[in-house]
C-alpha cells in the first residue's frame, strides 16, 4: 500500500501551499517508509525522493520553489509503504516524465522483466515498468492486466495523467483553481 498525489493548482497562494504539506502528511496513512515529488520548472521535470516519512520530507521543502514560470504549480507525489528495498523509491522519473505508483506490477525477479516485458530497467522497483510502457507510447492497463495500479503521470509539458484499474483507488476534486488526485477520499477529506 503507498499513496500517490497529482496537484495542479493555478497562480497557488500561501494557503494553497498549506494545502499541499497536509495533503503529503494525510498520505503517510498510505506509507511512512519514503516520500518523493516530481514537478515542472524550465521546461523539465525535477524529481526529489527521500526514505524518510511524509511530515520530514515536505516539512523540509519550499513548496513555492516547485511553481512553474506560468505562476502555476504542477506536481505528483508519493509516500512508500516499501515491501522492497528503499533504494529505489518514486517517482520514478526523466526530464521528460515521471509517474507515481500504487499497486503491483510483476513479483518476477527483476532480471526476467527484459525478456518479459521486452523493457530495459534502472531500477529493481516495478513500478519502473509503468514508465517504460509510457515511453514507448503503450498503455500500462492493457500492457500489465492483471497488475493493480493507480498512477499518476507528469510530462514536461505539465500534463498530469492519472488512471486506476479496480484493483487499486484513486480519488479526485476539482477546485476553484485546480484539480488533486489523491489515493483515497479521506486523504483530501482530512487535508481540507
Amino acid at each position: 500500500m503507498c499513496g500517490v498525489l497529482g496537484i495542479a493548482i493555478k497562480k497557488p497562494s500561501e494557503q494553497e501551499f498549506e494545502l499541499v504539506r497536509r495533503l503529503f502528511v494525510q498520505s503517510m496513512i498510505r506509507g511512512k517508509h519514503a516520500t518523493g515529488v516530481s514537478y515542472v520548472k524550465g521546461g523539465k521535470v525535477h524529481t526529489i525522493k527521500e526514505p524518510v516519512n511524509a511530515c520530514t520530507f515536505i516539512n523540509n521543502q519550499d513548496i513555492s520553489s516547485w511553481v512553474n514560470e506560468d505562476g502555476n504549480l504542477y506536481c505528483i507525489g508519493h509516500v512508500r509503504y516499501s515491501t522492497s528495498d528503499l533504494a529505489y523509491n518514486q517517482p520514478m522519473a526523466t526530464e521528460e516524465l515521471s509517474i507515481v505508483h500504487n499497486g503491483v506490477i510483476s513479483q518476477e525477479n527483476p532480471e526476467q522483466w527484459k525478456d518479459t516485458f521486452g523493457y530495459d530497467v534502472i531500477t529493481k522497483n516495478d513500478s519502473e515498468l509503468i514508465l517504460r510502457c509510457l515511453e514507448t507510447g503503450e498503455i500500462p492497463l492493457h500492457k500489465f492486466r492483471p497488475a493493480s495500479m493507480s498512477v499518476c503521470t507528469l510530462d514536461k509539458d505539465k500534463v498530469i495523467t492519472a488512471f486506476r484499474n479496480e484493483a487499486r483507488p484513486l480519488h479526485y476534486s476539482y477546485g476553484a483553481n485546480g484539480i488533486i488526485f489523491a489515493s483515497t477520499a479521506d486523504i483530501q477529506k482530512e487535508a481540507d
